[in-house]
């Protein structure tokens, strides 16, 4: 049978099993049977297809219905950053990927602007801040505003500054994708000129080993949360087998869960600003382990676990 005869004969028995909330377990456990049987017909002929990938997802959102219990859901606090938010990473990784290089490029515009353009960071950062970190280079303590606030106030300003910010890039994603995409590059000039200012007084160096002490989390995190808003808007441009709304409310979730995902590194990172930051004179190989322990905490966690966790499924049985 062609694949898009398979597809017209069930999609609207798969789209109901999709959308419909079922609260008779035997009921649930027969539309999985059907599924499964489905799936194993779609990854014999269509292996490497659409349909395969969807019925994959379907069969693994019933199989939760089905063994769901109330053990479970005590436990759904630990399940959600162990198996879930995972997976969603791994369902959405090509979004990822592109908020990723649309951060790069917006790093290396800054950067580039910065070096060509004297007055562009004052532009970006303001006369204060730059006349500021100037004075603290000419007293020989260049990040020296990491020093001066209260650090249990820097800790909640910087906390719930991340994850506004967070979330509003997020929402952006309702235009389009376009909004989040605006914001990744805001944030990623920022960042490619703010870092620029110190490579070009001969401070790069030292710069990594302060700033990306708390920055390699807390940038990480925001470029997840532009690829949640690309996930929310890409849901609407391109639904797939999903009606527009069905796959709009999929994404908007799904986004959602990765934004609230990000809170406890948001967290770790204000934490890391606030207490640790401050204390630039430390040895160099703490803060290089600070910083790639935090890269590969990210790496880890974001593109190599959520695959083994996907090996793991039942439904790839």
């Amino acid at each position: 049978m062609r694949e898009a005869l398979f597809v017209k004969q069930n999609s609207e028995k798969w789209q109901h099993y999709d959308s419909m909330q079922q609260a008779n377990p035997d009921e649930v456990a027969n539309q999985f049977i059907e599924i499964t049987n489905d799936l194993a017909y779609s990854k014999t002929f269509y292996p490497n297809s659409k349909t395969t990938a969807y019925l994959n997802g379907l069969a693994s959102k019933l199989h939760q219905s089905v063994y769901k219990n109330k053990k479970e859901k005590s436990n759904r606090f630990i399940s959600f950053w162990k198996t879930e938010l995972p997976l969603i990473f791994l369902e959405h990784r090509k979004q990822v990927l592109y908020a990723f290089i649309f951060f790069l490029i917006s790093c290396a515009i800054g950067a580039l602007s910065a070096k060509y353009d004297d007055t562009f960071v004052r532009l970006i950062m303001g006369d204060g801040y730059v006349n500021m970190t100037n004075e603290n280079i000419a007293k020989g303590d260049p990040f020296g505003v990491y020093k001066q606030d209260n650090p249990f106030m820097m800790f909640l300003q910087i906390g719930s500054n991340n994850i506004f910010v967070a979330l509003y890039t997020f929402a952006l994603g309702i235009i389009f994708s376009f909004g989040s995409i605006v914001s990744l590059f805001r944030n990623g000039i920022m960042l490619g000129s703010f870092q620029y200012f110190f490579f070009g007084r001969g401070l790069g160096f030292q710069s990594v080993l302060v700033i990306w002490i708390h920055g390699t989390l807390e940038i990480s995190a925001i470029v997840l949360a532009g690829a949640a808003g690309l996930i929310l808007g890409n849901s609407f441009l391109f639904p797939k087998t999903y009606t527009r709304m069905a796959s709009l409310l999929k994404g908007a979730k799904d986004g959602l869960k990765i934004v609230i995902g990000l809170i406890p590194i948001f967290i770790v990172a204000a934490f890391f600003e606030s207490f640790v930051t401050r204390h630039t004179e430390m040895p160099i190989w703490l803060s290089l382990l600070i910083l790639l322990s935090s890269a590969a905490f990210i790496i880890w966690y974001v593109f190599i676990y959520p695959a083994k966790v996907y090996s793991k499924q039942p439904t790839l049985d």
